[in-house]
């Protein structure tokens, strides 16, 4: 009889007061409110590795959510994505108070420069000994693109364009900079002089392309794992495209994944990588008791403190949905508010109701992987999700911090484990990614990374 399929088991953080479950930072006991407290970021890390978490997986953006009601305002009134901070500059003290869990790091190659950024991911795989992972991500908010000096958001299929040379020069930096036996560190070489790192084994990329020139070489010595492990988010048909060229691990939303999994494992196998080198996460949701009674107690309490307009501010949705009658239109409601040729209105279904677009937008408390149950419960839909959905892993989305993950850990992993879809420990020196491949620390050489290797 074969193994049962391992669970990886992500913690869906970001750097804010209000992430995804809108308005529950307002629900008592929460310590949402603390994540500008370096506290808060080692008492989450210290639980999570508790679990046996593989990752925190931290979300981010670079701008404010303004274009339900024209405005920032709604997401400023509720604590939505802003205030927010930096996701890297709290790896560092996490990785301080633990030992094993890794950290998922977002970052949008659309805004910022790949040198620098290369820079900062090799210091902080080096302090976390092999810990981290990077969420290729190329940003969405108009606002992001006004922010970085932009009329307007750059379109689509030039940010992937952008994202697709930042990759290259990020692989040259990482990759084919250094050799591997560069750093000598021999204080009696060169006569007594000494010698730290071998001149003739660091070389210039000198990258020359549409969007960036970089002429190197990298100015940190190779890391555990050189390359962090590159998660990309995605379930579109460009995203697809290069999530099966780039990915060790996709983030998906909520629907169906087997569509998505298959186009990009195709996508892989053409591009010379094998099927399997490519992993799937989704957001979940759990509430979990020991009891039915508490379960629903509990989820009746969450629901009762959860932001309606929230869901809709984060959509961008670009109508004031709840000024409408729920029998009007999506296409008449957005005439009626002169929003017609809104970049915003492209992708709404105009035909439906502005009442099935309400109920429609729900993201944190039903679909696929959304699960309230006692943990056997929870355990059984988890291992649905394995065996039946296709998925390899969760981001598990909080609805209180830090009961969410408090739950998960004394309640569910107990049962995940007996029945072996949870390690019982972590291996001791194990980098992020042989965890999360069970390859080893660096990328296979079927990694288009692995081209720039000297």
């Amino acid at each position: 009889m074969s193994e049962p399929k391992k669970l990886i088991l992500n913690l869906f953080e970001m750097n804010c007061v209000g992430h995804i479950t809108h308005g529950l930072w307002r629900l008592p006991g929460n310590h949402r409110r603390e994540y500008t407290d370096i506290d808060y970021w080692t008492t989450l890390a210290r639980l999570a590795e508790k679990g046996g978490f593989d990752a925190i997986f931290i979300a981010d953006v670079l701008g404010a959510y303004d274009v339900y009601q024209g405005s920032p305002a709604p997401a400023l009134r509720e604590g939505l994505q802003i205030p927010n901070n930096d996701p890297m500059l709290v790896v560092p003290a996490m990785a301080a108070v633990t030992e094993h869990v890794g950290f998922g790091i977002t970052f949008s190659t659309s805004y910022e420069p790949p040198f620098a950024f290369a820079r900062r991911m090799s210091t902080l795989d080096h302090l976390t000994k092999g810990r981290v992972g990077w969420n290729v991500v190329t940003s969405y908010l108009p606002n992001a693109a006004r922010n970085f000096g932009l009329d307007a958001e750059i379109p689509k299929s030039v940010r992937y364009e952008i994202a697709d040379e930042f990759l290259e020069v990020v692989y040259k930096l990482w990759e084919g900079s250094w050799e591997d036996d560069a750093v000598l560190a021999d204080p009696t070489g060169a006569g007594g002089a000494g010698v730290y790192t071998d001149p003739a084994k660091v070389h210039p990329i000198d990258h020359v392309g549409t969007h960036f020139k970089v002429a190197g070489p990298h100015l940190s010595e190779p890391s555990l794992q050189r390359t962090p492990v590159l998660y990309l988010a995605t379930a579109s048909k460009d995203g697809i495209e290069r999530a099966g060229r780039h990915a060790e691990v996709v983030f998906t939303g909520g629907g169906a994944l087997g569509p998505t999994a298959e186009a990009t494992r195709a996508v892989a196998v053409d591009a010379g990588r094998d099927a399997s080198d490519v992993r799937f996460v989704v957001q979940a949701g759990v509430i979990t008791a020991p009891t039915e009674e508490e379960v629903a107690a509990k989820l009746a309490l969450y629901r009762s403190f959860a932001s309606e307009q929230g869901k809709l501010i984060h959509r961008s949705i670009p109508i004031d949905a709840f000024e409408h009658p729920r029998s009007r239109t999506v296409g008449e409601a957005l005439e009626a508010e002169g929003k017609s040729g809104d970049p915003a209105a492209a992708s709404l279904p105009l035909g439906l109701t502005v009442g099935e677009l309400i109920d429609a937008v729900d993201e944190a408390w039903g679909g696929r992987f959304f699960v309230a149950g006692t943990p056997e419960n929870v355990a059984d839909e988890i291992e649905r999700w394995l065996d039946d959905e296709g998925v390899d892993g969760i981001n598990l989305r909080q609805y209180h911090s830090f009961d969410t993950l408090t739950d998960f850990v004394d309640l569910v992993v107990p049962e995940l484990r007996r029945r072996g879809r949870l390690r019982d420990a972590y291996r001791d020196g194990e980098t992020l990614r042989e965890r999360v491949t069970s390859g080893g620390a660096r990328l296979p050489e079927s990694h288009p990374a692995a081209s720039y290797r000297r």
